[in-house]
């Protein structure tokens, strides 16, 4: 019997057998810490190792700091220079407050790599199955081990495969559409404890943005992790930014066993939504338009991204924020605001009256860009609506273009409507 995708990267980084269920001790190529969990996992190392503890590779540890940047309380600031006066004394690097969410500088910078398995404190570490890394948020403990030895133990899941049937789609509709139909489809225990194999003719067209938004949900579906075979675009990326051109991804065999294969048809998708207060509450847009919008938040990482932030421009540049909406963008890194700076983008959104924040994870950490209050209705293109997630109001979850069409109507909108009423006129 032939093997899945994490079975083939468990195997090469590993010595034990490979097989679903069992658990198995995996040699880790990244290891990371937040500025939520990295305190932690300093601690935890201190106390169990020593204030001298020898880490397994500093030059392969890091810290990402990205929740709340720049700290806006005593508590966070002081805990952030915990994790930096750490990471002094042990030569690691890390990614400050002007960097950006942890996942997207790893892609930016090649801090893991098609067939590479990363580990760190963020619970949406998984989003890096869009590109062929096994990425994988764990507690302080597991982390802390992992500095030290630069090792983890995983239970070897089963896989389902996905499928996507029919053509690709063409704008108003995005691949956060995309992601919400697979979440209305698969539901939020649909893929528990499994992995995702994302196939079908479509998935080759999408570019790297539009897969991360994609793997960014898996969570959200309650799977460990998304994997899309990297395009060569994706691969010549890492070989550049890595060095190593040697850079690949193994290939699922075609006898793999599977523990289901799941068919999805596309040929019909419409902008979605999802309702507070569950991610997986997924419906057509057009069947909650008239419903209030007061705030709108366009980044997170499954949304932060220059191609999201050029989509909600196609709006923003022909209409105005509506009078008493609250719109905030926060790109995904610093990479991602120098090219939004570059190339106009910024200027449009604050000329039609958005608010924009250094890079970060933004709404989804609250303490970045506020919160929402009582009553208050918020469309966000982040992945998780809970209650208290981003404030005590109700978030819905859209694609950049949904949530700057609500942002320049003032309600919920179908983008679809919106723009052939913007054509007729």
């Amino acid at each position: 019997m032939g093997h899945t995708v994490i079975e083939k990267i468990f195997m090469n980084h590993s010595s034990d057998e490979v097989k679903p269920g069992h658990v198995i001790w995996l040699d880790i190529d990244t290891r990371s810490a937040r500025d939520f969990g990295g305190p932690n996992v300093v601690k935890r190392l201190e106390s169990v190792y020593g204030e001298d503890v020898q880490l397994a590779d500093p030059s392969r540890t890091f810290f990402t700091f990205d929740c709340v940047v720049p700290a806006n309380n005593i508590p966070y600031a002081n805990n952030q220079q915990l994790c930096r006066v750490f990471a002094r004394n042990k030569g690691i690097k890390v990614y400050d407050v002007d960097s950006g969410i942890g996942s997207h500088v790893a892609v930016e910078k090649g801090l893991c790599w098609p067939g590479s398995i990363y580990v760190g404190t963020d619970s949406h570490l998984n989003i890096l199955g869009a590109v062929g890394c096994f990425g994988q948020g764990m507690g302080d403990a597991d982390i802390a081990f992992a500095f030290k030895t630069g090792r983890t133990w995983f239970e070897v899941p089963e896989t389902i495969k996905v499928e996507f049937m029919g053509e690709a789609y063409q704008y108003p509709v995005t691949a956060k559409d995309l992601t919400l139909w697979t979440l209305r489809h698969l539901g939020s225990r649909g893929a528990l404890g499994c992995a995702i194999e994302f196939t079908g003719d479509m998935i080759d067209s999408l570019s790297m943005h539009e897969r991360i938004t994609l793997s960014s949900m898996v969570t959200e579906m309650g799977g460990i992790i998304g994997f899309i075979q990297p395009s060569e675009e994706i691969l010549a990326h890492f070989r550049k930014v890595t060095g190593n051109e040697n850079v690949s991804m193994p290939l699922a065999d075609h006898d793999a066993e599977y523990k289901r294969v799941e068919q999805i048809d596309i040929s019909d998708l419409k902008p979605q939504i999802a309702c507070p207060p569950k991610p997986d509450n997924v419906m057509d847009v057009k069947e909650a338009v008239g419903g209030q919008g007061d705030a709108v938040f366009i980044g997170s990482c499954t949304n932060g991204r220059v191609e999201d932030f050029h989509a909600a421009a196609r709006i923003f540049s022909r209409y105005p924020v509506h009078e008493g909406v609250m719109v905030k963008a926060v790109p995904a890194t610093k990479g991602v605001f120098g090219q939004l700076l570059a190339d106009g983008t910024i200027s449009t959104l604050y000329n039609a009256g958005v608010i924009i924040s250094n890079p970060g994870c933004g709404g989804c950490a609250s303490g970045q860009i506020g919160m929402t209050g009582k009553g208050e209705v918020q469309i966000s293109t982040s992945n998780r609506n809970f209650r208290g997630k981003q404030g005590d109001g109700d978030t819905y979850l859209a694609s950049p273009v949904v949530a700057a069409v609500c942002a320049v109507t003032g309600r919920i909108t179908d983008p679809v409507a919106f723009l052939e009423e913007e054509e007729r006129r």
